[in-house]
């Protein structure tokens, strides 16, 4: 019985890191679509977004039906229940490249106001994010986690370099704003990417120490 729920776990564990993969790529192909007017690669991230909606509801079921039937105790029932919490924060996350995606359909045939550095920067980061915020999950690993949650303040930075930017051509060039705006949207929509692998992160270190530390303060 016990080697059957070890691997009823083990089945959560790789669906939700599976989710994960098809998440971080999405929001690579968003910004890639975001770059370069591809249009085809922004409806891929809109459609594959039916995807995690399936998995997501998926991943919830499995994780109902194993704290009914098996009633875990202590680590076992902090792992399941914040798979579930994983689970539905990587769904926004699949949400906001969706967003991102549909900011690039607007702006495809036009010219980018500039080439696109700190945007790209920007989802580098929150791609680096969400990974090291699953893989302190996977491994249960405290000091990963609040890495992930110190490299927050970078993303923020990102954001605000790219909204002074932005709103400095719309302020010059009111007819700018069509092709500003959506950009000024997708960088929030990244920092909002950020702040979900954060919540993650914050997450896991419950998950190990069964301490909560969102809202707080962390230590260095």
């Amino acid at each position: 019985m016990e080697r059957h729920f070890d691997d009823e776990l083990s089945s959560l564990k790789t669906d939700l890191i599976k989710m994960a993969s098809i998440v971080e790529s999405a929001i690579y192909k968003a910004v890639q679509a975001l770059k370069e007017g591809n249009e085809e690669l922004a409806k891929e991230v809109i459609k594959q977004d039916t995807e995690v909606d399936e998995m997501e509801n998926t991943i919830e079921e499995k994780a109902i039906k194993l704290l009914a039937l098996r009633q875990p105790m202590a680590i076992d029932l902090r792992f399941i229940t914040t798979g579930m919490k994983i689970n539905a924060e990587l769904e926004r996350i699949a949400d906001l490249t969706v967003n991102i995606a549909q900011r690039a359909l607007e702006i495809a045939g036009q010219p980018l106001l500039k080439p696109l550095i700190d945007i790209p920067k920007l989802s580098e980061v929150a791609r680096k994010m969400v990974k090291g915020a699953i893989d302190s999950f996977v491994d249960e690993d405290e000091k990963l986690a609040r890495e992930i949650i110190f490299t927050d303040p970078e993303a923020d930075k990102l954001k605000a370099a790219v909204q002074k930017e932005l709103v400095e051509y719309m302020t010059r060039d009111g007819s700018t704003a069509t092709r500003a705006v959506p950009l000024l949207l997708s960088a929030r929509h990244l920092e909002r990417i950020c702040d979900h692998a954060t919540n993650i992160a914050e997450d896991v270190i419950y998950m190990v120490r069964a301490k909560v530390v969102k809202h707080k303060k962390l230590d260095d």
